[in-house]
């Protein structure tokens, strides 16, 4: 036998959060795209190790055949 529900009438208005965002604490972040700088340090050719290359391979092999054609 289950028990009856308290009914809890009408719900006020402001029950649910408005459209506006939440404040942010701290400093705001900095969105300047035209004040990013992007450098490149990786080394040329980037190194990778064979477990890695084994990754790639099992993952994309059929992929890298198709663009490079089969290997050996």
């Amino acid at each position: 036998m289950s028990r009856p529900r308290t009914s809890l009438g009408l719900l006020p208005d402001d029950l649910y959060i408005g459209p506006e965002p939440w404040p942010r604490i701290g400093r705001p972040p900095k969105h300047d795209v035209e004040t990013w700088n992007v450098t490149d340090d990786w080394p040329n050719p980037v190194p990778i190790t064979n477990a890695e290359l084994g990754v790639f391979e099992a993952r994309f092999g059929d992929l890298f055949d198709e663009l490079f054609g089969p290997c050996c």
